[in-house]
């Protein structure tokens, strides 16, 4: 911390900070221990904040001893006026995407170095491939932080990567590389890094700037059967169009005027 800025400190905003954090990069919670542990804190200090936390609804205290966070994060997220406007149009928009292609879309937003699933839409099938509302994605193994990476200036790029960690990793060189081409057509387009059978299919929102706020990805299933199947290039032309049209409205296209 620059020494102008050292006289500025609030600690036990930072130690409230480090916990949601922490809590925020795991799926089963941790215990009081396991938290002042982790964070080099004493027992004591993190109950504190732990109260505090749980008072004003944040963290939540299980049957098994373990704090979890709530959904209040997510739920304060979408009062941000852009996101707020993004989801309120966006619902709509996706739910008629799935019903044409059969099949289910998200969207999501980057935070913190990975994505966050702010909407999601199930298809009228009984066989479909979701991803939970509120889960948090590494981005190295998704389509939908491709095509928000691939928008981005090099600065924000950067940024992005050091937050997500694993400077040298193939997965990260693997991400890079993909960059260009998505880039260049704009939409990411290949199988699924995680589950066999899924072909991703990812495009952009993005605002008057240009700048990339969402993206919206269908994990596209490859059925054998049913009356309204779409093919991988109609699906990927439905999706792409979605995302041009909610880009209008959120005003892309806008500052060149």
């Amino acid at each position: 911390m620059p020494p102008d800025e050292e006289k500025y400190r609030a600690p036990a905003l930072d130690k409230g900070l480090d916990i949601l954090e922490l809590l925020a990069s795991t799926d089963d919670g941790q215990t009081q221990a396991e938290i002042a542990n982790l964070l080099g804190r004493t027992t004591p200090e993190i109950f504190r904040m732990l109260v505090v936390l749980r008072r004003r609804g944040y963290v939540e205290l299980g049957h098994d001893d373990r704090y979890r966070l709530t959904t209040k994060m997510f739920e304060v997220a979408h009062r941000h006026p852009p996101i707020r406007r993004l989801t309120t149009i966006a619902g709509d928009a996706m739910q008629r995407l799935a019903n044409q292609i059969n099949q289910s879309v998200h969207m999501c937003i980057l935070q913190s170095g990975r994505l966050l699933v702010i909407a999601q839409a199930d298809c009228p099938d009984n066989n479909l491939n979701t991803v939970r509302l509120g889960a948090q994605i590494p981005i190295y193994d998704s389509a939908s932080a491709r095509v928000l990476a691939a928008l981005m200036d090099e600065a924000s790029l950067e940024n992005l990567l050091r937050m997500a960690g694993e400077r040298n990793s193939e997965r990260r060189d693997r991400f890079l590389a993909d960059l260009p081409r998505i880039r260049e057509t704009g939409y990411c387009e290949g199988a699924s890094l995680t589950i066999q059978g899924v072909t991703n299919l990812s495009a952009a929102v993005v605002d008057y700037t240009g700048k990339p706020i969402a993206a919206m990805t269908t994990p596209f299933i490859h059925r054998l059967t049913g009356p309204t199947n779409a093919t991988v290039p109609q699906a990927r032309e439905a999706l792409v169009l979605t995302c041009q049209e909610l880009s209008r409205r959120m005003g892309a296209g806008a500052a060149a005027l």
